[in-house]
């Protein structure tokens, strides 16, 4: 039996990945065909919540986006309406904004929202909740650093366009007898660069969990070059850094520039070694195309999960996946937290045992 007709609110926050897409497709058809809900998404992240711009989603909307990249409700990265840039005769001032959201929210006599988003959508969903909103969140991020849940969406696609990066780079690298660096996203957490250097048979991968030290990379190299392999290869996080104290620790470190990380470690490697070297930074591309069938599974089946918690006023929550079994955890246990890779895990005592470096 159906319950009673109620709506819930939608939005994407952050970043753009593959899956969001998915994602609000489940949400929506399971929403109205299996509740009888009605579903307003609301564009823009939390700045569409604010301004108060918004549609009614339909079946219709969400017809053929399981393997659409993007997302339909549009993103902002890096809006915090608790600190929103307001012009206040012609000067630009913070002001907290959240009230507009609680009113927006009543006007719309939505009972529920649901966040999809990564770190920081997840933990201003917490804050408001602590003023009463009831919300439920969506883990989304290709870093994978969201506690709570096994995997995030868009994490694993972006795992295979670094995997097949990779694989490309090889066969370029053994011919040229150069240093390859593939530079993959991953500020605060290394879990692409890990699980793509892995898949994808690099040297040396470097993660922000484990500083490095430059000089240990180029034995590393030289040891190869001595055993007749004449290249390398090297997945790079960009929140890779140097041991504290070392020779080059920072001095001409870039940071948060175009060029990044790997550009400086490349640089650093051929004075070192004298081979040459080139740099691929995967940037954006990891943040689009279809996503791949590991994740549609995963956005259906947090999506549908959602809703369900919705139904069941299982409010203030993540829908997460741990051990392959849906797992709620409460939004005070993820907001402002990271999922960091253990230096000690089974995946980095893999990738040694392969005989990988990790630059300590």
């Amino acid at each position: 039996m159906k319950g009673q007709r109620k709506r819930i609110g939608i939005l994407t926050g952050g970043g753009d990945c593959p899956g969001l897409n998915s994602v609000i497709r489940a949400v929506v058809k399971t929403a109205i065909n299996i509740y009888g809900y009605d579903v307003i998404g609301f564009t823009d992240g939390y700045l569409g919540l604010v301004n108060n711009r918004f549609k009614k989603l339909t079946l219709s909307d969400v017809s053929g986006l399981l393997d659409k990249g993007g997302t339909i409700l549009g993103t902002t990265d890096s809006f915090d309406p608790f600190k929103m840039v307001v012009d206040v005769y012609g000067e630009k001032q913070e002001r907290d904004m959240s009230d507009r959201i609680i009113y927006n929210l009543k006007m719309h006599d939505i009972e529920g929202l649901i966040v999809i988003g990564g770190i920081n959508t997840i933990t201003t969903g917490y804050r408001l909740s602590l003023m009463g909103v009831n919300v439920i969140g969506i883990p989304k991020n290709i870093d994978n650093d969201i506690p709570g849940t096994d995997a995030t969406i868009g994490f694993i696609t972006a795992v295979n366009t670094a995997t097949e990066a990779l694989d490309k780079l090889h066969s370029s690298a053994e011919s040229h007898h150069r240093l390859m660096l593939l530079e993959v996203m991953g500020r605060r957490a290394g879990w692409v660069a890990l699980e793509s250097g892995i898949a994808g048979g690099a040297d040396i991968i470097l993660i922000p969990e484990i500083p490095y030290d430059i000089n240990l990379i180029a034995r590393k190299i030289l040891e190869r070059k001595r055993t007749g392999k004449n290249f390398s290869i090297i997945c790079v996080s960009e929140g890779a850094v140097p041991v504290e104290g070392s020779e080059y620790s920072d001095k001409t470190c870039p940071e948060n520039t175009v060029y990044g990380i790997s550009s400086h470690i490349a640089a650093q490697l051929e004075k070192l070694t004298h081979l040459e070297s080139r740099v691929t930074v995967l940037g954006y591309l990891q943040r689009g195309g279809e996503p791949s069938p590991s994740d549609r599974i995963l956005t259906t089946r947090l999506g549908v999960e959602a809703v369900n918690m919705a139904a069941e006023g299982n409010y203030n929550k993540m829908a997460g996946i741990i051990n392959n079994g849906l797992c709620p955890i409460d939004l005070a246990q993820v907001a402002n937290k990271c999922k960091n890779v253990p230096v000690d895990g089974e995946l980095v005592r893999i990738a040694r045992n392969m005989g990988v470096s990790f630059g300590d």
